[in-house]
């Protein structure tokens, strides 16, 4: 049984449910349970407060877990980074009240910073040379300017709401953050063959995001102009159709290049052009 430490609320706490759950792992739904066992896959999931999944990883408590990188960053534990899963981005930034002239890192030489990350930006700021008063609290950071606690705050920013609504402005981006899975260093052989197991489902779920399957109609006369067009997996399939001189095409696109390319397969009269989401992809 492989034991997985996930964050027990919030925005990773979700996403990290769908990507279970399109990995085909499933789980109680139960949010009071602490530990909770899949019923068809051997792994148990372990709820913990996020800050608490490095150390629990490094020590043995969880086999793996998923944590954002801020907080692994932060709490420096020896684990394993596994893989990065590309969801629940934000940032840790710098921000400083509004009304403030903001002169480069130089102004925050001698001001009161408060943080829940103190760890980094005491490397960051020893990397610049700034010498700043890091003041260390848990919970709603960004109000500490607004009650004379703080001169400015270091904390995780995504949409930056949350400093607007504070009349805050971020100033400086430290660091990018995103989930990442995470390892134990002394995995037994069996757990390190269900983590092989859960990290091909997870690369076929992965795999397929943002991508759509696109049938359609063409001439075959055009086939080579559109198969130059077609940034495909690997190469389209095509196949004769029952009318001469047509046959069907069918390929993989990245939704990002998605309605360029459509337009372009029409221009070289692709018809009966048929979009599908895809599930999962094995590569």
């Amino acid at each position: 049984m492989l034991r997985i430490a996930v964050q027990s609320k919030g925005r990773l706490f979700e996403e990290t449910m769908a990507l279970l759950q399109e990995a085909d792992i499933k789980l109680g739904s139960s949010k009071r349970t602490l530990l909770v066992q899949s019923s068809n896959f051997p792994v148990e999931v372990l709820f913990l407060r996020d800050d608490d999944i490095p150390q629990s990883v490094a020590g043995g408590v969880a086999d793996i877990g998923i944590v954002g990188e801020n907080e692994f960053v932060e709490k420096a534990e020896e684990a394993d980074l596994i893989r990065r899963l590309g969801f629940s981005k934000c940032r840790l930034s710098l921000a400083i009240p509004k009304s403030e002239v903001y002169s480069g890192l130089n102004w925050f030489a001698g001001k009161k910073i408060a943080t829940s990350y103190p760890a980094i930006l005491k490397s960051f700021m020893a990397k610049h040379g700034v010498k700043a008063d890091i003041h260390v609290i848990t919970g709603s950071v960004e109000i500490a300017p607004g009650i004379g606690l703080a001169q400015a705050i270091f904390d995780i920013v995504s949409s930056g709401s949350t400093l607007v609504s504070n009349n805050l402005k971020e100033v400086e981006v430290v660091m990018q953050s995103e989930a990442l899975l995470i390892g134990n260093k002394r995995l037994s052989a069996e757990k390190r063959e269900i983590l092989r197991e859960l990290l091909f489902r997870i690369e076929a779920v992965k795999s397929a995001e943002d991508k759509k399957y696109v049938l359609m109609n063409a001439p075959t006369d055009k086939l080579k102009d559109i198969i130059e067009v077609l940034p495909g997996v690997k190469s389209p399939t095509v196949m004769p159709l029952a009318q001469e001189g047509w046959s069907s095409v069918h390929t993989v696109l990245d939704q990002k290049c998605f309605w360029e390319i459509i337009g372009k397969l029409k221009s070289l009269g692709a018809q009966g052009i048929l979009v599908l989401p895809i599930e999962k992809m094995i590569l």
